[in-house]
């Protein structure tokens, strides 16, 4: 078993001395020590194994579950999360929405060049349960475009759904977390909020609509395609360049 001597000064875990017991506990679990759903040592046995103070422990153990690589259960113990790429990509979404200004036009570039491959790679994996599944959120979100006032919130939900169901067909775990996180909830509302222009709204579920048809058709280049342009769309319009300068934002 794997162990650390660590210095405590005055009682109280040191910053430095947090992180090395960190990334102690992350090389154990890469070196197979701890697996995906085991459950940690008792806070004693492993704090000593650790070399640590048990208040060091801890402070470890909720940076660890703020990562979503540790998930306590009150009254069981600790456990080692599933470490799958979608949950611990998940805070990429937050950077994404911090970025928003700044960076947004970065984020969505790095997102053009990943979901036209993902959406590409889903077309010929998709299975046709879910393709009928896609076509009921269009259906749903074209309804919702045609009311007065327009639910933008059930809009951005929609167009969430619309795009995760997609990337999780591309027959890989990481690109999809990746694809999916890319574009944070708070880029997609402030997309969908500045569409005043009504013909923006429909535009931009015409786009989602191509996407579907090219997922019909089994046809990778065409999903490819028009999973691209409607990124680009997206992103002249946030940042302020190309065609779409000045327009209503698309998302």
């Amino acid at each position: 078993m794997r162990t650390a001597t660590l210095m405590v000064t005055n009682g109280e875990a040191d910053v430095g001395v947090i992180e090395t017991a960190i990334d102690t506990i992350k090389q154990m679990i890469i070196d197979g020590e701890l697996r995906p759903g085991q459950k940690l040592p008792i806070e004693k046995n492993l704090a000593e194994q650790l070399g640590v103070a048990r208040n060091t422990l801890r402070e470890a153990v909720r940076a660890l579950v703020a990562m979503r690589v540790l998930q306590t259960r009150q009254g069981d113990g600790t456990y080692v999360t599933s470490l799958s790429p979608d949950l611990l990509l998940d805070g990429m979404s937050f950077v994404a929405d911090i970025h928003l200004d700044a960076g947004a036009g970065e984020f969505l570039h790095v997102r053009r060049i990943l979901e036209a491959e993902a959406t590409a790679l889903a077309a010929t994996r998709i299975p046709d349960a879910d393709l009928v599944h896609l076509g009921d959120l269009l259906d749903e979100a074209e309804t919702v475009a045609a009311c007065d006032p327009v639910d933008h919130e059930k809009l951005v939900a929609l167009d969430q759904d619309f795009h995760a169901l997609i990337a999780s067909h591309c027959g890989n775990a990481v690109l999809a977390a990746v694809t999916h996180n890319m574009s944070g909830r708070t880029v997609r509302a402030r997309v969908w909020r500045g569409m005043s222009d009504p013909e923006a709204v429909h535009r931009t579920l015409r786009e989602h609509r191509a996407v579907y048809r090219a997922l019909l058709a089994r046809d990778s280049e065409r999903a490819r395609l028009h999973a691209a342009l409607h990124v680009l769309g997206v992103e002249e319009s946030l940042t302020g360049s190309g065609a779409f300068a000045g327009e209503a934002a698309r998302g």
